[in-house]
C-alpha cells in the first residue's frame, strides 16, 4: 500500500512526491509574488508559550493591551484558524534605495523615520500577495481534482507569533535584539503567513548566527533590550513613538533624538546586515516628503497635510497628534534655536495642539531656553576670541548621545553604501 497523507478538508490523498513537488511550486509561486524566501512549519510553538506568558507578566508589552488579549492563542495558530495544519511563512525586503541613515542621525534637525514606513503600507501588499499564493495552490489542487483547501493570510495583524513561525520554517533566526536574522540577507524584511490545512513537508530550522556579539543590546538608546532576546516594550523607542497613546515618559524623551516614528539602531549596528540588499517592491522606496526632512518642515504640516501626504502609509496610523507629539520631543533635543522656539510657539497657540501635544511643546521649549541660554552665556565669554569656532556652530555634533556616535560610525563603517 502507498504512503498516503491526507488532506483534512477532503479525502482525496496525496503521495509524498507529490507533495513534495506541490511544495517546491508553492516556494517559486512566492518568489514570483515578489517574496525573497518562502519556508514551512507546523503549529506547534509549545516551546513558546512560557516565554510569551512571562513577557506578560513583566508588564514589557506596555500600553498594547490586545497582546495579551487573546491569551496563548498567539501561539496556537491551529486555534486562530481552525483546521490549521501548516504555516507557509514568507519574507519580503523592504530596505529602500538610498537610505542616508548616517547622513539623518548626523543633523537633529533633521526627522528620523524608521525605514520599514517611508513608502506604501506593507500590510496591505503583503497580505495581498499571500492571499495570491492561496488561490495559486487551490488552482493546483483543482487541476489534481484534489478538492478544497482552507487557507488564510496573517501579516502582523492578527494574534500570531510570526518570528517564532519564521524562524521555525527556516527563514533565519531570532536575534538579541528579538527581531528575525537571516545569515544571507540580514533583517530588513517583512514578514507574513499564510495559515493552511494541508500537509505539506516542513524545513529545517536554522543555526543561532549571534554567537557573542552584543552591539544590538549595547547599541539601544533607551537600554530597551534588558537581555538577549528580550525586549521591555515599555522603553522602545518604536513603541514610544507608535504604540503609546498618551506621553511619552520624561525620563525618554532626551534619548529620543531625532527619532520621530519609530527606531532602527539595533538593527544598524548587527554586522549581519552588511549584506542587506535593496527591496525590489518600488512601493517601499521612501517617498520623497520623508527623504532627509526637516523637522520643523514635519512639525508644520496641518492635519489636512498630514493626512494626505502619509495617505496608505503605516505612519497615518499613529494619528497627527501623536505625530506632532513625537517631533515636538525630537525638536527639545535639536541644537538651540530660535527658529526651532518660534515654531514651537506657533504650534501651542494653533488649533490642532490639544493637551498632550501642548505638554510635549513646553517641555520642548524649556530645553530649547536652557540651552540658549547656556549658548549665549559661552558666546559672551569668548567674544574677545576671533577666528575661531563659536559654540553654537558645533552643536550638531555634540548635542548627538555617544551612542548615536558610535551608530553612525558604525553606519558609516559596515553599511556605507547605505549610509
Amino acid at each position: 500500500m502507498p504512503d498516503t497523507a491526507l488532506s483534512p478538508t477532503n479525502s482525496h490523498p496525496f503521495s509524498p512526491t507529490e507533495l513534495r513537488e506541490l511544495t517546491a511550486k508553492i516556494k517559486q509561486w512566492g518568489i514570483e509574488l515578489g517574496f525573497a524566501q518562502i519556508g514551512i512549519c507546523d503549529t506547534d510553538l509549545t516551546s513558546e508559550e512560557l516565554k510569551l506568558q512571562q513577557w506578560l507578566d513583566k508588564g514589557y508589552h506596555g500600553d498594547m493591551a490586545y497582546m495579551e488579549a487573546r491569551g496563548m492563542m498567539r501561539a496556537r495558530p491551529h486555534e486562530l484558524h481552525p483546521g490549521t495544519i501548516r504555516v507557509i511563512s514568507a519574507r519580503m525586503n523592504y530596505l529602500p534605495p538610498e537610505a542616508g541613515f548616517a547622513t539623518n542621525l548626523k543633523d537633529p534637525n533633521l526627522a528620523y523615520i524608521s525605514r520599514y514606513a517611508g513608502g506604501r503600507d506593507y500590510h496591505k501588499l503583503i497580505r495581498s500577495r499571500l492571499k495570491k499564493l492561496g488561490l495559486m495552490i487551490q488552482a493546483e489542487l483543482d487541476t489534481m481534482n484534489a478538492g478544497k483547501t482552507n487557507f488564510r493570510p496573517f501579516v502582523d495583524s492578527a494574534p500570531i507569533l510570526e518570528r517564532p513561525l519564521a524562524e521555525k520554517a527556516g527563514l533565519g533566526w531570532t536575534g538579541k535584539h528579538s527581531l528575525l536574522l537571516n545569515e544571507e540577507v540580514g533583517s530588513w524584511f517583512f514578514l507574513g503567513e499564510l495559515l493552511i490545512d494541508l500537509p505539506l513537508p516542513v524545513d529545517i530550522p536554522v543555526s543561532e548566527g549571534c554567537n557573542t556579539c552584543v552591539a544590538c543590546i549595547k547599541s539601544c538608546p533607551t537600554n530597551a533590550i534588558v537581555e538577549p532576546y528580550i525586549v521591555d516594550g515599555r522603553r522602545c523607542i518604536s513603541y514610544l513613538t507608535i504604540e503609546l497613546q498618551g506621553a511619552i515618559p520624561e525620563e525618554f524623551r532626551p534619548l529620543i533624538g531625532n527619532r520621530i516614528y519609530g527606531c532602527d539602531d539595533c538593527q544598524l549596528v548587527c554586522p549581519v546586515n552588511s549584506k542587506a540588499p535593496i527591496t525590489l517592491e518600488s512601493d517601499f522606496h521612501t517617498r520623497d516628503p520623508l527623504k532627509q526632512p526637516q523637522l520643523l518642515t514635519l512639525f508644520s504640516w496641518t492635519e489636512a497635510e498630514f493626512l494626505k501626504i502619509t495617505e496608505g502609509s503605516p505612519i497615518r496610523r499613529i494619528g497627527h497628534k501623536r505625530w506632532l507629539r513625537n517631533i515636538a520631543v525630537a525638536l527639545g533635543n535639536a541644537p538651540a534655536s530660535e527658529k526651532i522656539v518660534q515654531g514651537l510657539e506657533q504650534r501651542k497657540a494653533s488649533e490642532e495642539a490639544d493637551e498632550m501635544v501642548i505638554e510635549h511643546i513646553d517641555w520642548a521649549l524649556a530645553q530649547q531656553h536652557t540651552k540658549l541660554a547656556a549658548v549665549q552665556n559661552l558666546e559672551t565669554q569668548s567674544l574677545e576670541t576671533k577666528g575661531q569656532e563659536t559654540p553654537a556652530l558645533s552643536q550638531n555634533v555634540s548635542s548627538l548621545s555617544r551612542k548615536t556616535q558610535r551608530v553612525i560610525r558604525s553606519v558609516e563603517k559596515g553599511l556605507p553604501r547605505d549610509a
